[in-house]
């Protein structure tokens, strides 16, 4: 019964002055906010980035040999007949073909229309690609296109808007320009498909990739003697990216007779991770820094508190000469203190959740705000009302009760 009667006598009170309680809440509101939206950005950003890696497939992996001279040749680059041998080592570790893409922004044009775009070739095999790509006209490049090896290209819906604006790309002829070990080479090739390139809310704020990437028959752009920079591996979802890392570097260093220092492979797996430790990291420091206004808030409280004891000096008096306890008094402004800071606690979180609701709806992203978060800043805005408000408990408590019915 003690505790529901300090519970009427507090709310009580900060039904009485309204403004200062809200005022009072305030430092803590700001706080708790914070945090809450802090926290949940992260975790929002973080799940939106798994599923962006789990679409593009975790496994995939890109290898390339860094030269020391600066010179790239045939210990630094991979022709079509290694890439085979490689994939017939590594059969039961990878899901498709190893694809090698060109080195640089390749060109393309058409009349006086150019664009950069990044080229990636198919190869017999990688049919899965088509599974991937929203095409909006024509076909992807096909088994047909690789055997044969037909001059076609599938273009980016964009890039066929730069180069051919409002008219019929399809069935068009485009000369895709490139830069090889023996210098530049210029192809015709004919334009095929048109794909929309449908990029996530969440590679958007990161700075996605502007560099549009189109897909032509990787027999028809190289020849057996033709030379590649980097490669694609799709590594299985049920190996070790550890164990397929260390075998893969081992073997390339090996055919190339280089050392491994010299291989650079960076998986979708690896930079997942990366991103994830630097949201971590960015989440508890900017986390920290906001929750030095939960410290100032709790200040706030203790403030007021203070002048509460101080305004209702014969109010405790009364209370003890009517038989009231030091205990009592303590839990009758204690309560007080805790249910200000947990109100400001709530206001916080809703304000806080709020925030982040309306931005990922903006943004078009799924925001993430787990219970346990929300359960906790509540909690722990009243665990710091109870700290910032023992002082002024304690000094309620401790008053004379002869002294405060003097009191004026």
């Amino acid at each position: 019964m003690l505790i529901f009667e300090n519970l009427k006598l507090a709310l009580s009170s900060i039904r009485v002055n309204k403004m200062r309680s809200f005022l009072t809440m305030l430092g803590m509101i700001i706080g708790i906010s914070s945090v809450i939206a802090i926290v949940s950005i992260g975790d929002t950003m973080r799940n939106a980035i798994a599923k962006e890696y789990e679409n593009i497939g975790s496994g995939i992996a890109c290898v390339y040999i860094v030269s020391e001279s600066g010179y790239y040749g045939d210990n630094e680059t991979f022709t079509l007949d290694e890439l085979e041998k490689m994939e017939e080592t590594f059969k039961n570790y990878i899901d498709y073909h190893i694809t090698p893409t060109s080195s640089d922004r390749v060109d393309i044009v058409n009349g006086r229309n150019t664009t950069k775009v990044s080229i990636s070739g198919i190869r017999e095999g990688y049919e899965d690609v088509a599974k991937t790509v929203k095409l909006v006209k024509g076909r992807m490049i096909n088994e047909n296109d690789v055997l044969g090896k037909k001059m076609n290209i599938v273009l980016e819906e964009s890039v066929a808007k730069e180069l051919f604006g409002n008219n019929e790309p399809l069935g068009r002829k485009i000369n895709v320009i490139t830069q090889g070990l023996d210098g530049e080479e210029r192809k015709e090739m004919n334009v095929v498909g048109i794909y929309r390139s449908e990029q996530s809310a969440i590679m958007k704020l990161l700075g996605g990739n502007s560099i549009k990437e189109v897909y032509v028959p990787q027999t028809a752009l190289t020849g057996p003697d033709d030379r590649f920079f980097d490669i694609y591996l799709y590594r299985k979802n049920s190996v070790d990216n550890e164990f397929f890392r260390e075998r893969v570097l081992n073997y390339i260093s090996r055919i190339k007779n280089t050392s491994v220092d010299n291989i650079i492979y960076y998986s979708a797996e690896e930079e997942s991770s990366s991103i994830d430790s630097m949201m971590n990291a960015l989440s508890i420091g900017v986390g920290a820094i906001a929750s030095i206004s939960l410290i100032v808030g709790g200040i706030g409280i203790m403030n007021i508190m203070l002048v509460s004891v101080t305004e209702r000096t014969r109010e405790i008096g009364i209370r003890k000469a009517l038989g009231a306890r030091r205990f009592d008094i303590l839990m009758q402004f204690l309560i007080e203190s805790a249910i200000i800071s947990a109100l400001g606690g709530i206001i916080g979180t809703l304000l806080g959740c709020g925030v982040v609701m309306v931005g990922g709806s903006l943004v078009g992203i799924e925001v993430v705000i787990k219970p346990y978060v929300v359960v906790g800043a509540v909690l722990f805005s009243a665990v710091v009302g109870i700290f910032f408000g023992m002082y002024p408990s304690s000094k309620a408590s401790k008053k004379d009760p002869i002294e405060s019915l003097r009191y004026e």
